[in-house]
């Protein structure tokens, strides 16, 4: 339903590095991107894969409140790895991989908080 979905971070470099990491056993990585000489003030990042960016983050004062964003895993591994690199790259723990039955049986995903508290997760749908 939604083609692309953009939001404002606090420090764009910190959120490059993180998503940079936690995106990338996902398939993800920034296709587009536009400095702040080119836009007259922001730093602006398009993640998404070879055909397109879907996922936009732009330098500025940040969301209030926390936003949710799920990314779809190809499978569990994937999403495990997720959860290790978004740590590594300064996550903070939000649900350690596993499956979450009270959504469906196969819900399996993993939640992770990037730099600016928003939760971030990576999620499969196929079984086991």
């Amino acid at each position: 339903m939604l083609d692309h979905i953009t939001f404002s971070v606090t420090d764009s470099a910190k959120a490059r590095a993180f998503y940079d990491a936690a995106l990338k056993p996902l398939g993800f990585r920034v296709v587009y991107e536009e400095t702040p000489g080119q836009t007259g003030d922001a730093h602006v990042m398009g993640y998404g894969d070879e055909r397109k960016a879907f996922f936009w983050i732009v330098g500025g004062d940040g969301l209030k409140g926390r936003f949710h964003v799920a990314f779809t895993a190809k499978d569990r591994a994937a999403v495990n790895a997720f959860y290790r690199a978004a740590i590594t790259a300064g996550g903070k723990d939000n649900g350690s991989p596993g499956l979450r039955p009270h959504y469906h049986a196969n819900y399996y995903g993993a939640f992770v908080l990037d730099p600016d508290g928003h939760n971030i997760e990576a999620v499969c749908h196929a079984p086991a």
